[in-house]
């Protein structure tokens, strides 16, 4: 029979190969929404089915090795997160085809994009690829890079936002095409936000320290208090 540790190898295995097609999902995403490229945004719709089944496996995979009765906390804690990160991942895969699918069955636009949502997509694409990298290389501090990152993201959002909403005013863009900005740019920030959690969960399992934000950024870890 395998053992606890087999089979949480096995689990973590899973997971990073989850990341990386992810991560590959939503760069399809982010070249085929600026190219607009409608077969290499079926693309990113089409790989998305592969990672609802892989998501599906690893949460189906979690519950005999929670059964096997581990009592070690560190071990059970290691088992819960990879669960938690493995939603995050799901919710980022959405995301990318939310995007891809503004490029399926639409006429390209006439208008350009904001270099801004550019700068934008590529910082969270680096977000996306070094919390992937911090869970899979047990990096604490890389995970800890990318949360301070997260205020540069939302700071681009409300730029993208505030300008989309006074080039309509001026009648500079179609309110169609300010959708389209708006769309693509929660999507991005919502990637973001994942990043950050997996980033949290990342540096609670390698140190047991949680993450807090407030309102003037990212705090460091600190040991939770006991109860």
């Amino acid at each position: 029979m395998a053992s606890f540790e087999s089979k949480l190898v096995e689990l973590s295995c899973l997971l990073a190969a989850q990341g990386g097609s992810v991560l590959r999902l939503v760069t399809l995403a982010v070249e085929a929404y600026f190219d607009h490229n409608e077969p290499k945004a079926a693309q990113v719709i089409a790989l998305d089915d592969e990672i609802d089944t892989v998501d599906v496996a690893i949460e189906r995979q979690s519950i005999p090795i929670l059964a096997m009765g581990q009592t070690d906390e560190n071990a059970i804690r290691e088992v819960l997160t990879l669960v938690k990160v493995n939603n995050e991942l799901e919710r980022i895969a959405d995301c990318g085809v939310n995007i891809a699918e503004q490029v399926v069955g639409h006429l390209k636009p006439a208008e350009s994009m904001p270099p801004t949502f550019r700068v934008m997509a590529n910082s969270v694409l680096g977000m996306l690829r070094d919390s992937h990298r911090a869970l899979v290389d047990n990096d604490p501090e890389l995970a800890r890079q990318v949360l301070l990152f997260d205020d540069t993201v939302d700071r681009f959002r409300n730029e993208l936002l505030l300008q989309a909403q006074e080039q309509v005013a001026l009648g500079s863009i179609s309110v169609h095409f300010a959708f389209r900005i708006t769309t693509a740019t929660r999507n991005m920030e919502r990637i973001a936000d994942h990043c950050t959690n997996i980033c949290e969960q990342t540096i609670y399992l390698r140190t047991g320290k949680i993450v807090r934000h407030r309102p003037e950024g990212w705090s460091d870890p600190v040991v939770p208090k006991a109860t």
